[in-house]
């Protein structure tokens, strides 16, 4: 039996330090915080979307960075393997609208307590309040780590899961990125990803809380479309988040002028050009003599109404029979294509993940092994992997931790 240490009580800590015990190891879990799991406790909005449940195949087309490294950590410990494991530690899951997966109780709690089952059932030793302050190496091998107190742990293999840069509150504070740096790993600059952006328009503001449902994304820059996607979004009073945004944002810094960054919605995807003037002809053809603001209201949520009417440059006040053939078009263009320009996207407290880390290149995929140390492993959000929202950038930590715990060999 060797002796193993896992940095990070976080998805990806958690999940090497289970594989590693599980494979005849024994680990020491160090977690800087009161507790396991703090960041995995919000996500979902406290729900925790554990993964999610399409095909294996499709995970791949979920990731925005570097997928073809996940190949090797995907297939030895896939979507439908993650939700086995929590659902025998005692925590039932059910899938929802875009194959996300929860927990029935919908508590992410409940997912950090089946996890600690497994983790004390394995025999893993977890230490809380515990910072890690630098992995020791000698001649290309990892002896152990330092702590901030001074205290040294000895340990031929050392699992660095301390995540990335988002959320800095729960203890993402880039403590991982620093211990990869100071042993010879390049790091990618690191960015906040799926999070809100800010929008240049005024009216913008004037929507705060409005949420939209099954409308339709374009990001473009310039003339190129960046990104399209298809599902909720929410507008701020700083510019737009939900879902579809925060997918987007994924994609913003492959913009090479970020200055001419637009998003377009299309508030009727369901409709094609044609038939939603009819439906607005028919609409008007009903109600010849009210004011257009007061016969609109039935294509648009209240609050968007009078934004719709000064985008489409029309007097609310108008009869509807004196409207032209030319302003409804104007109110049709705009439906389909309400753009907005994005000025940037929020930091890294209102990030969910982090886009850039620890360079792939540098690890290897079949073992998450370290390609500069012996006996350093990697895995979760510290490394330049990254997906959408849906469940997929957990499985990332889910399938890199397990990868990474399983692959230390004995007497390592």
């Amino acid at each position: 039996m060797s002796s193993v240490i896992v940095i990070g009580g976080g998805a990806a800590g958690m999940m090497a330090a289970y594989a590693a015990a599980q494979y005849g190891h024994k680990v020491v879990l160090l977690e800087k915080n009161d507790k396991l799991g703090r960041k995995l406790f919000i996500t979902g909005k406290g729900r925790c979307n554990v993964t999610n449940a399409c095909e294996q195949d499709e995970l791949f087309d979920h990731i925005v960075s570097n997928p073809k490294f996940l190949y090797s950590a995907f297939y030895d410990f896939d979507n439908r393997q993650i939700m086995e494991l929590i659902r025998n530690a005692g925590c039932p899951l059910k899938v929802e609208r875009g194959e996300r997966v929860f927990p029935v109780s919908d508590h992410s709690s409940d997912v950090i307590v089946a996890l600690e089952r497994l983790l004390r059932k394995a025999g893993v030793e977890v230490r809380l309040c515990t910072t890690v302050s630098e992995v020791l190496a000698e001649n290309g091998q990892v002896t152990g780590v330092r702590t901030t107190d001074g205290r040294v742990l000895t340990a031929p293999a050392v699992v660095l899961a301390t995540g990335g840069l988002s959320y800095p509150a729960t203890g993402s504070t880039g403590d991982g990125h620093r211990m990869a740096e100071r042993i010879g790993h390049t790091v990618q600059e690191c960015r906040p990803a799926l999070v809100p952006m800010e929008i240049r328009e005024s009216w913008c503001g004037r929507l705060q809380g409005l949420s939209l449902k099954n409308v339709t994304l374009t990001m473009d820059s310039g003339t190129k479309k960046i990104w399209q996607g298809f599902g909720e979004m929410l507008f701020t009073h700083f510019g737009i988040s939900g879902p579809l945004v925060l997918s987007a944002s994924s994609f913003y810094h492959k913009c090479k002028k970020p200055e001419e960054v637009t998003v377009t919605i299309d508030l009727k995807p369901a409709l094609t050009v044609e038939q939603l003037d009819k439906r607005i002809l028919r609409d008007f053809e009903q109600n010849p003599n009210k004011q257009l603001k007061n016969v609109i209201g039935s294509l648009y949520p209240a609050k968007l109404t009078p934004v719709m009417i000064e985008l489409s440059g029309i007097d609310g006040d108008k009869r509807i029979h004196e409207i032209t053939r030319q302003e409804r078009d104007r109110l049709i263009e705009k439906t389909k294509k309400m753009q907005m320009h994005v000025s940037g996207l929020r930091d890294f407290t209102e990030a969910i993940i982090t886009q850039g880390g620890v360079k792939v290149k540098e690890v290897n995929p079949s073992t998450m092994e370290s390609k500069h140390v012996k006996g350093l492993y990697f895995a979760g959000e510290l490394l330049d992997l990254d997906a959408v929202t849906g469940g997929f950038n957990l499985q990332i930590a889910w399938s890199t931790g397990h990868l990474a715990g399983s692959s230390i060999p004995d007497g390592n």
